[in-house]
């Protein structure tokens, strides 16, 4: 018995090509399906859209039926399976991305004669990690809210030496943010949307990044004061990070590096925060930052595997970046200073000289936490001393 598809009244010029595409494609080449309804232009309407899609038409004993034709479908013809949706199936990923697969969804059907867009980013190996998707979900269900998660009513009583510091600080945070918001949204236009994965960590990054530049912000003019003072070595030190072409070495220098260093200083500002709003935003921002060493980590050390001269190129890399820094005065003696107050909490001498013990521990605590990222990736003991004894000294 051949299957019927009930029109009722709907006719073609209301969406009926539909319900007949969807019988027709349920059949095999030469099957038939009886198509029946009763607007008045069904039968001429009907006979168009199969000339139009390949199929036969014909009437039998008043009914109209409908062969699928064996050219039907003729857009699947040639359409290339790009990969698989879950990246933890077999041959999901290729080792490059076809680039005339576009926009394409990992694992569509890609019908041929589309653009071919370029995207510098397509070799698997350039960019993937196996941990991107659980670091992806683990970043969407971390996200905050400066509105909600702040409470921006939170009393700030100490003296206005220590709010001083608290807004260089702030202002120093403000513009290391900008370099850590723009250098990954650089490289999210080149990555190929085949690893929509990579996609998806450099997009949430860059939205974790504008909220951290908020919420310094907000807490920098909370009372009224301008922003403090942007050294120009500290600029010149962010500017070889926006200037790094490379995709491996710019998350090196970025994240391992300088996040890295970011994350102890965010520790310490959530030890000696002097109020609990600074204390908040501290923690708040350091649980992001520790995410996105994470996956800079996850996705070079798999690099490394896979390139045994990575190493080697990014001690290069550090090296170039000592060099071009070596006539700048890093890291500016105002930040330094504001941290020495922020730690001791009062301007007593007595105050000042635990301050400044505490500063100096937590310069210890940054290249000691950069010795350790330098061996996950594979960096020898000395080699990795040496390494990190050259990072930039304004942190980032």
């Amino acid at each position: 018995m051949i299957p019927a598809v009930e029109l009722g009244s709907l006719g073609f010029d209301g969406g009926a090509h539909v319900l007949v595409k969807l019988a027709v494609g349920e059949r095999s080449p030469g099957e038939a399906v009886d198509v029946r309804g009763r607007h008045p232009e069904l039968a001429a309407d009907l006979a168009v859209w199969c000339r139009q899609q390949g199929h036969r038409l014909r009437v039998d004993g008043g009914a109209l039926v409908v062969e699928r034709g064996r050219a039907a479908g003729a857009r699947w013809v040639g359409a290339e399976r790009a990969g698989h949706a879950d990246p933890a199936s077999p041959g999901a990923l290729a080792d490059r991305a076809d680039p005339s697969w576009g926009l394409a969804a990992r694992g569509a059907a890609v019908e041929p004669g589309g653009p071919a867009p370029g995207f510098r980013l397509d070799a698997r190996d350039e960019v993937w990690t196996e941990r991107a998707g659980a670091l992806y979900a683990q970043a969407a269900a971390a996200q905050w809210d400066p509105a909600r998660d702040v409470d921006w009513t939170a009393p700030v009583e100490h003296g206005p030496r220590v709010e001083a510091a608290v807004v260089q600080v702030m202002t120093f945070l403000i513009e290391n943010e900008e370099a850590a918001l723009v250098v990954p949204a650089r490289f999210l236009g080149q990555v190929h949307p085949h690893f929509r994965e990579i996609q998806q960590v450099l997009a949430v990054t860059v939205a974790d990044e504008a909220r951290h530049i908020e919420v310094f912000t907000r807490r920098a003019t909370r009372g009224g004061q301008p922003l403090a003072l942007s050294g120009a070595g500290g600029r010149a030190s962010l500017q070889t990070l926006l200037d790094e072409p490379d995709f491996a070495v710019a998350s090196f220098l970025l994240s391992v590096m300088g996040e890295g260093t970011f994350v102890s200083l965010l520790a310490f500002l959530e030890r000696c925060a002097p109020d609990p709003l600074t204390r908040r935003i501290a923690a708040l921002t350091r649980n992001d930052e520790a995410r996105h060493v994470a996956f800079a980590l996850a996705h070079l050390e798999r690099h490394a595997r896979i390139e045994p001269g990575l190493t080697g190129r990014l001690a290069a890399a550090v090296e170039r970046r000592h060099h071009a820094l070596r006539h700048t005065s890093g890291l500016n003696e105002d930040v330094f200073d504001a941290l020495v107050l922020l730690a001791a909490g009062d301007d007593t001498p007595d105050a000042v000289a635990e301050g400044w013990r505490q500063v100096q521990a937590l310069q210890r605590e940054m290249a000691e936490a950069r010795r350790a990222r330098l061996a996950r990736l594979g960096f020898a003991a000395a080699e990795a001393e040496a390494v990190a004894a050259l990072h930039t000294r304004n942190f980032m």
